[in-house]
């Protein structure tokens, strides 16, 4: 096992890399039961989809650790789930099988942009202040994901305001919050795991640890024929461009589809592996110099970029890198070994979904929330006195939680950034790639708003 995932050389144990796995997985657990009832609502089979979101996290993330020794871990993607059904399927009227048919082609072309480097050559392309600004903007989403999970924000009056502390789920998410900002302040070795399962443990009482509706593994498997490599057959990729009417939809979807894809990726990649070292400043210079899969962040990009293809071939919406990687990352996860553990713990979660179900967001939140001021010290490297470089650090830091969305943070700092350096006279110092990717996103925005 050392010599396979090269422990020692990362700073790391078997122990530590089996918490930061079981971290990451409860962490990214709800996925098993959210995206199925997301999807569902475009006319899928529940069952089919629980099964198809399971077997594309284990497949998406043992690629990661196997392949590229990296402590991510791979599930469908929420928001891109939530563009499938309500843009692609509700408002541009598309059937299910045709926006599948539409993920195993953004599949396709994230492997080509993967192949001919560009994925790291966008990476490479982004200024340092930027990339520091990212990794925070991590940090603020992951926490900010983790007080919406629980409710504790609301947005009944139309402003985001504190909940009424009225609910169980409140009432142990705060001790979940507090148990565990006292296990870090103590140094408390597996803190974060130790306060999920003690959370979980305190939700039984309250009514919060419950097992939410599912189905069994049988069932799962006799449901799941509807929309494996349904994309083959006549009502899939035979029937997306059939109708040339809706040819510019079913383009712009899948540009769409792309955009966040990539984007949210290398957001992760930048904002988890630069602070903490899984991505060095050599492996990236490796990358970029390199050919094939010269460096762990190519591989990284490869098993990212596959993910979403396979999971399509079962029957899923977009899979990707998860931001929930960090509360694994967060303590202590180095290597590929974490991945593997993420990847068992879905396999089980298979026979287990009841009991993985069961695990509330009172329990995660906490988690999400002291990892999330955990990475905010990428801050520090920022000059936020001098406006030019807070402006676009601002938007790529905490823009994308404000709008729950990595891609549109990024897309909102690659814009202020070209801005400011055309009114500086230093338009010459944006990398071509920059141009590229901000028209790009430009572009998605334009289309996105007129249709």
């Amino acid at each position: 096992m050392e010599k396979f995932f090269h422990l020692k050389e990362n700073g790391t144990t078997v122990s530590r890399e089996i918490v930061a796995g079981l971290t990451t997985f409860f962490a990214m657990s709800y996925i098993i039961v959210v995206n199925p009832g997301i999807l569902a609502q475009a006319g899928m089979e529940w069952g089919a989809v629980f099964l198809a979101t399971i077997i594309a996290a284990i497949i998406g993330t043992l690629v990661m650790g196997l392949v590229a020794n990296v402590p991510y871990a791979q599930a469908p993607s929420m928001g891109l789930n939530a563009f499938f059904v309500y843009t692609v399927c509700f408002t541009f009227q598309f059937t299910w099988q045709q926006a599948l048919s539409m993920v195993f082609l953004c599949g396709l072309v994230n492997i080509l942009i993967t192949a001919t480097s560009l994925r790291k050559s966008i990476i490479q392309a982004i200024p340092p202040a930027l990339q520091n600004a990212i990794g925070s903007g991590i940090g603020i989403f992951i926490a900010y994901v983790g007080l919406l999970n629980v409710g504790i924000i609301n947005f009944d009056s139309g402003v985001p305001a504190l909940a009424t502390l009225n609910q169980p789920q409140f009432w142990v998410f705060l001790i979940g919050l507090v148990l565990i900002i006292a296990l870090l302040v103590l140094k408390v070795k597996g803190a974060v795991l130790i306060s999920i399962v003690v959370t979980a443990l305190i939700g039984i009482p309250f009514g919060v640890t419950t097992p939410q509706d599912t189905v069994s593994f049988t069932e799962a498997c006799q449901a799941l024929p509807s929309t494996f490599l349904v994309i083959f057959r006549p009502e899939g990729l035979p029937s997306l461009f059939s109708d040339l009417t809706k040819l510019p939809l079913a383009l712009i979807a899948i540009f769409s589809f792309v955009i966040s894809d990539t984007f949210d990726t290398i957001g992760t990649f930048i904002g988890t592996g630069r602070r903490t070292g899984i991505f060095t400043a050599e492996d990236q210079q490796k990358a970029l110099s390199g050919s094939g899969l010269s460096s762990k962040l190519d591989r990284a990009l490869f098993a990212d970029a596959t993910a979403t293809s396979i999971g399509s071939l079962f029957g899923t919406s977009n899979t990707t890198t998860f931001v929930e990687s960090a509360a694994g990352i967060g303590v202590g996860g180095r290597t590929g070994l974490t991945s593997v553990v993420v990847a068992l713990c879905f396999a089980l979660s298979a026979f287990l979904a009841g009991f993985v179900s069961a695990i509330p967001f009172a329990a995660t939140a906490p988690a999400l929330i002291a990892v999330g001021v955990m990475m905010l010290s990428s801050f520090r490297e920022i000059q936020w006195t001098e406006f030019d470089e807070a402006v676009p650090a601002f938007f790529a830091g905490i823009f994308m939680a404000l709008c729950y969305n990595i891609s549109y943070g990024i897309a909102a700092a690659f814009l202020f950034y070209c801005i400011i350096k055309i009114l500086k006279k230093r338009a010459r110092d944006i990398h071509p790639l920059l141009w590229v990717c901000t028209g790009l996103f430009l572009l998605n925005f334009v289309l996105l708003a007129v249709l």
